[in-house]
């Protein structure tokens, strides 16, 4: 891999560099519950204003919408898993948790998205036992420093006032649907670019946002 970076880099250095000068620090900007009829215009505006974001897909609404789910990667953004049903995990067996988990990763898979690395339990609902269901399957759970409240209806300027909220390493959770959502895509990239962040990875490592 170190080889074959060296080889590419003459190419790729001045662009990176210019990134990499331009970013204090990363900040992992997440979308919950898709992908849906709205992923197609969120990820345009994700595009347009140069971010990219970690989508917690659900089973279901990937084997439903394949090729949405192949968009997300063509748009650079990463994918991950959220279950297959969207349910309390806590409520449910250790067997119906693994199976929760297991059908989302061959869902993804199957869509084109690769094999997640990262999971979120849906409500944010967890425990010991999901948490160690969640590894057996090469899973790491990250819930978020930031609620955007979007699902509790925020309004596009609550969305971008909580975008401003985070700090080097946190993560936002916003969800694939809202429209207020989509809305405050543009003021999210200037409110972060304004503070020296940048929109990054979430390290399976970690749990942190980090340079892509």
């Amino acid at each position: 891999m170190a080889a074959v970076g060296a080889l590419t880099a003459g190419t790729a250095a001045p662009a990176g560099a210019a990134g990499a000068a331009a970013c204090n620090g990363y900040v992992g900007l997440t979308f919950d519950d898709g992908p849906t009829g709205n992923t197609s215009a969120l990820l345009n505006s994700l595009r347009q204003n140069g971010l990219r974001a970690t989508m917690f897909n659900t089973g279901q609404n990937a084997a439903a919408n394949p090729a949405q789910v192949r968009a997300q990667v063509a748009a650079g953004m990463w994918v991950a898993n959220h279950s297959y049903t969207h349910p309390y995990l806590t409520r449910l067996s250790t067997a119906q948790i693994d199976s929760e988990i297991a059908r989302t990763q061959q869902a993804v898979a199957n869509a084109g998205g690769g094999t997640p690395q990262l999971f979120r339990p849906p409500y944010g609902d967890t425990n010991a036992t999901v948490k160690s269901v969640a590894a057996g399957r090469g899973l790491t759970e990250i819930l978020w420093n930031v609620d955007s409240q979007d699902w509790n209806n925020a309004s596009a300027d609550a969305i971008v006032q909580s975008v401003g909220r985070l700090t080097n390493g946190q993560v936002i959770l916003m969800h694939d649907g809202p429209a207020n959502t989509r809305a405050a895509i543009p003021r999210i990239a200037q409110t972060l670019a304004a503070r020296g962040l940048c929109a990054g990875r979430i390290s399976p490592q970690t749990g942190r946002a980090v340079a892509p």
